[in-house]
């Protein structure tokens, strides 16, 4: 099931989007659906990270971190 949606763009943003979308091989349409997919498929993502830090506790990381050994990174992984 889909719905119709009137869309005003500055000119601009519609040269933008047209010359995008033909270069994907794909319509307007998709690609501006595709694009707030993604958008809230990103604010979905900040809202999750945001909740589980919520239920984070700084000690429980510190007791982690402590348990790592401290050892000299090899040398492939230095800067």
């Amino acid at each position: 099931m889909s719905t119709t949606l009137s869309l005003r763009l500055p000119n601009s943003l519609h040269k933008q989007l047209k010359l995008y979308a033909e270069q994907d091989g794909i319509s307007m349409n998709q690609f501006i659906a595709t694009a707030v997919a993604e958008k809230l498929a990103s604010l979905a993502t900040v809202e999750y990270l945001e909740q589980r830090a919520q239920r984070g506790s700084k000690d429980k990381f510190n007791a982690v971190l402590a348990r790592v050994p401290d050892v000299e990174p090899q040398e492939c992984d230095k800067l």
